[in-house]
């Protein structure tokens, strides 16, 4: 069974990724197009999900405002499509580094919220995303620039942590409407919402990161 989700989850992020890498770099009225699309849907997903009137409000005011510093990241700051792409390579790094740490050690369950969640996955969550931060930044045209401080490892283990915190945050409302998954339009990950559940909370506190610090 874990075998056959994770080939979903391959195939469908081999697909994906070049789709949304577009988008990301192309910029324009067609990155925003993208996210507007992705914002509705996204909605449309907590809406389905929230039980009451007022998660319903709250959420969907709150995924317009990560929304909207996903627009501003993009589009304000320098160096073009760099801080967008450095906060996503962040969050998948510890979304695959807790899939796999979990899956092969899995070890003690980190809450009752999220059962799947296991410390080991914590701790791969963590050094992926150093590791895939560390790849990016080598690779990066500007390399002479960005080096791997003690600022950006605090960043990204800082990122990291908010986008699991916002995943187990999304779990807790899924167990509350008894769901596995808000939606089932990316196979073997569910719906957009199960797809950037992190991410949502992740871009927020980025922006306001990069709006204070000038790297």
């Amino acid at each position: 069974m874990i075998k056959k989700e994770l080939t979903k989850r391959i195939l469908s992020s081999i697909i994906l990724m070049p789709i949304v890498l577009f988008f990301i770099i192309k910029g324009t009225f067609l990155f925003n197009f993208f996210i507007l699309i992705c914002l509705l849907i996204t909605t449309y997903e907590w809406m389905k999900m929230s039980k009451t009137n007022f998660f319903k409000i709250f959420g969907t005011i709150f995924i317009i405002i990560s929304f909207y510093t996903i627009f501003k990241i993009r589009n304000e700051f320098d160096r073009d499509y760099f801080h967008l792409l450095l906060v996503i390579i962040i969050c998948m790094s510890t979304d695959v580094g807790g899939y796999l740490f979990g899956n092969v050690f899995k070890g003690p369950k980190l809450t009752k919220i999220s059962p799947k969640k296991t410390y080991s996955g914590v701790i791969g969550s963590f050094l992926l995303s150093i590791i895939f931060t560390n790849l990016f930044l080598d690779i990066y045209l500007d390399v002479k620039i960005f080096k791997f401080s003690k600022e950006m490892f605090i960043f990204v283990l800082s990122v990291s942590f908010i986008s699991q915190s916002g995943d187990i945050f999304v779990s807790y409302f899924k167990r509350k409407s008894k769901i596995q998954d808000t939606g089932n339009i990316i196979p073997g990950h569910g719906g957009i919402l199960d797809r950037i559940d992190g991410m949502i909370f992740a871009f927020p506190f980025s922006y306001l990161v990069f709006l204070n610090w000038n790297f």
